[in-house]
């Protein structure tokens, strides 16, 4: 490590603690806001490197980019570039996505009230208007998830107010759904399939037969906990060679079917890609 330059004020060496245990920090200035980009990237000239399409952190020699110039590197921390920004910090900020961490931001005492009725117990740091509940786990960081609740993991940054009490719990479900969106309506394509040979009655009209399958079907969508898009075209699939030639599926039981994917995530466009190469799959 180069020879110390920062020798007053309390926030170089809270940063580099934090920075030694692995926890990448950066300087915020009052209003708890991130310094400005550096002359370099002022303006935005440099396309805003460290961005959705390209999340890598900042190499700028000044603290720039907000979030994405938090870092554990005690040289940088500790360098001439960074100085001018200490000396004008109101506060230690954090990246928790960086270190493996969540924060659930209760802003206020309903939200807290919510917290402990609805969240797992974990580590918790009181805040000026709440509490920053700490999740072992990193996820996407989204804002007003529910009133008075925002979610600071990756590509965020949280003031440090101290290490908190209370053991640190692994990242629950929970949390994770918070970020889920609902799914838009779904507008299922026509399923356009041939009827019955000889036009015999379909044996898959009986509705408790039918709706039991469709029933398995969103129950495995559902419950993939990996390889979601694979599951999804595996069960469309599935769905189609079974129901899908007798003409017995309505928009209803694809609506289900589409609806229970996107809630895993997949978009309205995967989903009837998968539904399509499916019935291409089967020759339908």
């Amino acid at each position: 490590m180069t020879q110390p330059t920062l020798i007053r004020g309390e926030h170089p060496p809270t940063a580099l603690s934090l920075a030694a245990a692995g926890v990448p920090v950066l300087p915020l200035r009052a209003g708890k806001v991130p310094f400005g980009n550096c002359p370099r990237c002022d303006r935005n000239a440099c396309g805003g490197r460290p961005n959705m399409k390209n999340p890598g952190p900042c190499d700028c020699p000044a603290p720039c980019h907000g979030w994405a110039a938090a870092t554990t590197d005690p040289d940088v921390i500790d360098s001439p570039a960074w100085a001018s920004a200490w000396r004008q910090a109101a506060a230690v900020a954090y990246h928790p996505g960086g270190a493996g961490l969540t924060v659930v931001d209760l802003d206020n005492a309903d939200a807290i009230t919510w917290a402990r009725e609805t969240l797992p117990v974990t580590r918790s740091v009181r805040t000026t208007r709440g509490e920053h509940w700490l999740y072992q786990g990193a996820m996407p960081s989204a804002n007003k998830v529910r009133p008075g609740v925002d979610i600071k993991s990756t590509m965020a940054y949280a003031r440090w107010l101290g290490p908190g009490t209370g053991p640190l719990t692994a990242l629950p479900d929970v949390v994770r759904a918070l970020v889920v969106k609902a799914p838009a309506p779904v507008r299922p394509a026509t399923v356009a399939v041939p009827a019955p040979a000889g036009g015999g009655t379909c044996p898959h009209r009986s509705p408790t037969y039918l709706n039991r399958g469709i029933a398995m079907a969103e129950q495995r969508i559902t419950e993939a906990s990996s390889a979601v898009h694979n599951t999804v075209f595996a069960t469309f699939l599935a769905v189609l060679s079974t129901h899908g030639r007798c003409g017995c599926l309505t928009e209803a039981h694809t609506a289900r079917l589409f609806a229970a994917a996107q809630a895993k995530g997949e978009s309205p466009r995967h989903c009837a890609d998968a539904w399509a190469n499916a019935l291409t799959r089967l020759g339908m």
